[in-house]
Order: structure tokens, then sequence, then C-alpha cells
């Protein structure tokens, strides 16, 4: 029980589960949706982006094992701020963060939608995706693209799930997971043994007039592509033995993650061609294996057929990462009472925070009619925000609280921290100039979310503080 009364998280996930909701999310959309996007602003040079946000990534990744070694609570990044630092800052905290995976949902689901239609296609169930038109809606005079409602079904589905049993989506996201980077591995084989790949021409490395800074923008446009690994700071108080499996978890996911971008992107660029890749954007990847997978094959039919399938499995394991982690920062959130209390609170039959779900379920809903890039743009400026706090998170406590039991300490202190804040400083500032380019919505729907914030917060503390006289006003008189 906790000390509220209330139901306390049971620890169901080990330490390959929590690893696996790492790897779900960032070997999810991003692998599939980005890179071409990617090939298309840096070039050849799209395979040093992904290394290079595999290194920024590192130094904050760092600050989380620390932290999250020394503060298991579940939350992930907004439990550390709480710790840390002002009632204020820490809600900004949350509520970025709560935001930032719940506009990730709603990507992720939106990255699903094309590739389930392409999926069926090519069993011939269904047309090609831009063949398919809007379906009609029951009762109402009006109909509703097949993208959103397929996206839409699939936020339900794992909304439901989750709503139902933490257990459950833990073993569906480690399945799911191991079988997507399967699939990759597949990918990857066959396309380094391929003839096309022995004629690879990586020259020039930066074509264009920006040179080697054209891999600052990609770099803000992909970063979202591993923001997974915080997510299983998130789920601290559910797996065993947090204080050893979080920071294990984190650099395993990192690790692994990092190895399969540059084997996957390195042979889609090797074996396609930075401005074939490009020209088949977000259909890249699959487009890459249609060219050197063998074709014919029983059931399976052909290598495009392989990626698009595991396209699928992908997009809704980083779907059910994201609906797990949002809903423990409102969870958090709620019992620091920084929300309504209801977020705060267990289902009592089925122990999962199940108003937190169930209001995250609702925004990722509303996302699914977003542009696909815009939410991109949105979920990857709040990560970017909220792991500049992060490690800053780390010197404040180190300063303040030097004593404190800190099974895993992050070696060379303070700079990888400070290093994570000049980073993610420099990848803030050149996203924002880019969206003043070319993303006005989602800068103003950012904005928007934070002034949505700020009135929450007032709000939420002048009925707190109401609520505190008038439980002194029936005290006192009993007191008497």
């Amino acid at each position: 029980m906790s000390s509220h009364g209330e139901r306390a998280p049971e620890s169901d996930l080990g330490l390959l589960d929590a690893t696996m909701i790492g790897m779900g999310a960032m070997i999810g959309a991003g692998i599939f949706v980005l890179t071409g996007l990617a090939a298309e602003i840096a070039g050849p040079a799209a395979i040093l982006v992904f290394v290079l946000n595999g290194v920024v990534t590192a130094f904050t990744g760092l600050s989380y094992a620390e932290l999250a070694s020394s503060i298991p609570k579940s939350g992930g990044g907004y439990a550390f701020v709480r710790e840390v630092f002002d009632d204020l800052s820490s809600f900004l905290m949350g509520w970025m963060l709560w935001f930032a995976y719940m506009i990730a949902g709603g990507l992720y689901a939106l990255g699903f939608a094309p590739n389930f239609l392409e999926l069926l296609h090519v069993y011939d169930v269904a047309p090609a995706p831009d063949a398919v038109g809007a379906v009609s809606l029951p009762v109402v005079d009006a109909g509703i693209p097949a993208a959103v409602l397929l996206a839409s079904l699939a936020v339900f589905l794992l909304v439901g799930l989750n709503a139902l049993s933490t257990a459950a989506s833990g073993s569906v996201e480690t399945v799911f997971t191991l079988i997507k980077v399967g699939i990759l591995v597949v990918f990857v084989a066959f396309g380094a043994t391929s003839p096309m790949f022995s004629s690879a021409e990586f020259q020039p490395l930066f074509p264009g007039e920006a040179g080697p800074l054209s891999v600052l923008p990609a770099m803000g446009l992909t970063f979202i592509a591993f923001e997974g690994y915080d997510l299983i700071t998130t789920v601290t108080e559910e797996v065993k033995n947090p204080r050893e499996n979080i920071p294990k978890a984190i650099f395993a996911s990192l690790a692994v993650t990092v190895v399969v971008y540059l084997a996957v992107v390195g042979v889609a660029v090797g074996t396609l061609g930075a401005d074939g890749l490009a020209a088949a954007g977000e259909a890249g990847i699959a487009q890459a294996a249609t060219e050197f997978m063998p074709t014919g094959l029983p059931v399976i039919r052909n290598g495009g057929a392989i990626i698009v399938f595991g396209a699928v499995f992908s997009t809704l394991t980083a779907l059910n990462a994201v609906v797990i982690a949002s809903s423990r920062v409102a969870f958090s959130m709620g019992r620091e009472e920084q929300l309504l209390p209801s977020f705060g609170q267990l289902h009592h039959r089925y122990g999962t925070p199940f108003v937190a779900i169930l209001a995250s379920g609702v925004v990722m809903l509303g996302s699914v009619v977003l542009p696909t890039q815009s939410a991109g743009n949105m979920s990857s400026l709040f990560f970017l925000l909220s792991f500049i706090v992060v490690n800053a998170s780390v010197i404040k406590l180190r300063r303040e609280r030097p004593d404190m039991n800190r099974p895993y300490e992050l070696p060379y202190y303070p700079v990888p921290p400070i290093l994570g804040i000049l980073l993610n400083l420099l990848l803030t500032g050149v996203l924002v100039r880019y969206l003043l380019r070319t993303d006005t919505l989602a800068l103003l729907l950012s904005v928007g979310w934070i002034a949505l914030g700020a009135v929450a917060y007032a709000v939420h503390n002048r009925l707190r503080a109401s609520e505190a006289t008038d439980g002194d006003g029936r005290t006192t008189p009993g007191d008497d």
C-alpha cells in the first residue's frame, strides 16, 4: 500500500521486459518513417545523423540511469524533477512529458495505418492505400478517412489492453519487439550480401551547400527515434529490482538500438542510394527491400511484404510503449496531487492506472487527425526540452544531496550532464528555427499546450487551496 492508502503498483516486469519497452519505442516507426526524411535533408550522412543522435542520447541516458537508481519511482523524468525542483517546475516537466508521449502515440498510430493498409493490399484484401476511400459513418451523413479510422482503432485496442493488465501489455511488447528485430536482421542480411551493396557509393557524404551542417536539422527531426529509453523509467515501480535493472535496461536498449539503426540505414543508403531513399520518403526501407530481397516466395510473396509486416509490428509496439509511458506520467502527477486525485489511483480490480490510461488515450485519439510530420515535430520538441531539465536535475541533486544512496553513478561527472544540456539546447534551437520556416502549426499547438497547462495549474491550485480552507473551517469548531 502507498502512503496514501491506495494500492501500489505490482512488480511484474523483469529486465527483459524493461529493455523491450525501451527498444519497442526506439526501433519503432522512426526506423521506417524517418529514414527517408533524414536522407532527403542530409544525403548519405543520414547514417551519421542516427549515430550522432545516439551519442547525444547517451549523455542524457547516463543521467536517467543515475536518477533511476537513486529515485526508484514511476513517472520517468517527471518523478526525478519532482524530487529536485519546486512545484511549478515539476508540474511543467510532467505536463510536457505527458504531452510528448501522447503525441508520439498519435504519430505511431498514424504510421501504423498506411502500413496495415499496404499489408492488406499485398495479400489482395484491400486496394492500394492511396485508393482506399473514406469509410461512411452510421447514423450521421459523413465519412472518415480509412487511415484515421485504423489509427483510432489501434489506439482503442492498446489503451484497452493496458487498462486491463500491465503484465499482458508488457508481454505483448516483448513478443512484438523480438519479431520486428528479427525482421530487420533479415533485411540487413539480404542487403549486405546483395550485389547492389557491394557497389555502394557513399560520396559525397555531405551533398548540397549546407555541407556537414545539414546533419543538424536532420538530427532535430529524427530525435524522436531515440526517446524510447526514458520510457523504461516511467514504469520503475513495476520492474523487479529497479535500482539495478533500470540502468541495465537503459544501456542495453540504447546500445542495441544504435547498432540496429546503423546497420539498417547503412544497408538502405548502400542499396537504394541516398537520392532513391529520399525519393521513397516514408516507404524508403520497404522500397529498398523490394529492390534486393527475393520475390515469388510462398505466403510472404516478396521482400517488401516482409518489411511492411515489420513496420506494422514496429508501429504497434511503439504505440503500446507510449500508452504505458504517458499513463504512468499522468498517474505520478495525480499521486503527487498535481492532477486530479483520480489520475493517481489504481483500479481496484485490474491494478492499473485506469483513469490515467483512459485520459491519455483520449488525447492520442485527438492527435491522429494531425499531419504526421507535425506530430513528430511536437513530440521531438517536448522531449528535447524535458531532457534538458533531467540533466539539470542530476547536477542539482549531486550538489544538494551528495550523500544520497546512488547504486549507479555516471562517470566523469559533471561532463555528461553538461554536454547533455548543451547538445539538447542546440538541437532545440535548430528544430525551432526549422519549425518557424516549415511547420507553424506544430509551434502554435505546442505553445497552446503550455498555455493550457498554466491555466490547469492555476485552477487546480485554487481548488486545492479552497479545499484546505474548507477543511480548516470544518475541523476548527469540532476542536473547540
